[in-house]
């Protein structure tokens, strides 16, 4: 079942005045973050709704920790559905790049794609294990080369264009990815920092400020992938995925493609 949304998500314009025949129209009211519904608030993240600050991430976390693990070879299959080029179901769109590549190119060598973590495994040292090594909500399909050009950088603006991955810059401790997928990385790393919280046998993984954060659990910047989710809302593709994984793979949902102004309501 797709997301259905009554009203935005991000307040609208309030500034608008004009003027005719002599009077000044009223500003616009913005419309609240509230306002945002979907098909699972009564279901779902029934015990979320209404939610702010600490409360709202422990209740996402208790929700979306239900949810069925898969192996680090069934992530092959998996990326092959939950990435799958809606204009062309024989390839799958790849993260970075945008690039629709074939299903049948999935491997290491130079022209294939492979299975990229958006949480790094050495920022906690997680492996491949499944849990978090294996979670499909932050493992996307992506080029090969592009890959290793993010390696287990944090994210942050600027840098060097990335080969490859047109609109996508690195420097020497972070990764920018194109604008079509700034959202989904800011939405995929804090769905990880709310599912994993140190409780269940893996690192309490959570948001920083730092760049430089190398094997400890932590991603940054907050404040730039907050930046990221406001100015990338989802697209059908990330929200197609989101059912995909939850209907079919693991049966969890990530909050905040369904609710991506809970991100500010959290941090």
């Amino acid at each position: 079942m797709s997301v259905v949304r009554i009203g935005g998500w991000k307040a609208w314009a309030a500034a608008a005045a004009a003027t005719l025949v002599g009077i000044t129209l009223p500003a616009v009211t913005a419309t609240p973050a509230s306002a945002t519904t979907t098909a699972y608030d009564s279901t779902y993240y029934k015990n979320a709704i209404g939610k702010t600050g600490t409360s709202l991430k422990s209740s996402l976390h208790t929700i979306i920790s239900s949810q069925s693990k898969i192996s680090y070879d069934a992530v092959w299959n998996a990326l092959k559905a939950t990435d799958q080029d809606p204009n062309n179901t024989n390839n799958v769109i790849l993260l970075y790049s945008g690039v629709s590549r074939s299903k049948s190119l999935n491997g290491g060598a130079v022209g294939d794609w492979n299975r990229e973590h958006t949480w790094a495994q050495s920022h906690g040292n997680f492996g491949t294990s499944a849990g978090p090594g294996t979670d499909l909500h932050h493992l996307r399909a992506c080029d090969v080369q592009v890959n290793s050009t993010r390696g287990n950088k944090d994210w942050d603006n600027g840098g060097s264009a990335v080969s490859g991955a047109p609109g996508s810059y690195t420097d020497s401790d972070s990764f920018e990815p194109r604008d079509a997928d700034k959202g989904d990385v800011a939405r995929m790393i804090l769905y990880m920092a709310v599912r994993y919280e140190g409780d269940d046998g893996f690192p309490d993984l959570e948001p920083n400020e730092s760049s430089t954060n190398g094997s400890v659990p932590f991603h940054g910047r907050l404040s730039v992938l907050k930046q990221w989710n406001e100015q990338d809302p989802p697209s059908a593709f990330e929200e197609r995925r989101n059912d995909v994984i939850y209907n079919t793979y693991q049966h969890n949902r990530n909050p905040f493609i369904d609710h991506p102004e809970w991100v500010e309501a959290i941090w």
